[in-house]
């Protein structure tokens, strides 16, 4: 059994250097932005999508992750990307890193 506290501690170990990245080379880090904080929604027992019959009790969080997956998963395609979206991606990925670190189970305990 994992000590409360743990998962917090590693995220932000690891979140460290993918800010950093993404401010360097917000291209190459989005993917493991997406990564860090697809785990992180997922250990928070946030949906990875929206669901319409589903009640979602942070529909924000929910909604903020799909519109950031989508600019990652554009990432790959081999259309052009708009360097705003990539602009977008790099905030709305900051943004879900700092709440979801804010919220769930272990939340608020020392990291």
């Amino acid at each position: 059994m994992q000590e409360p506290g743990i998962d917090e501690y590693d995220w932000s170990s690891e979140w460290a250097d993918i800010d950093d990245a993404l401010s360097d080379s917000p291209v190459e880090a989005i993917p493991l932005a997406d990564d860090l904080v697809t785990r992180m929604m997922e250990a928070r027992g946030y949906p990875l999508n929206e669901d319409e019959n589903a009640e979602l009790t942070e529909p924000e969080i929910t909604r903020s992750y799909i519109a950031a997956h989508q600019i990652r998963v554009a990432i790959d395609s081999p259309e052009a990307l708009d360097l705003g979206d990539v602009a977008a991606a790099v905030e709305l990925y900051r943004e879900l890193y700092e709440r979801l670190l804010d919220y769930g189970p272990t939340a608020g305990a020392p990291a």
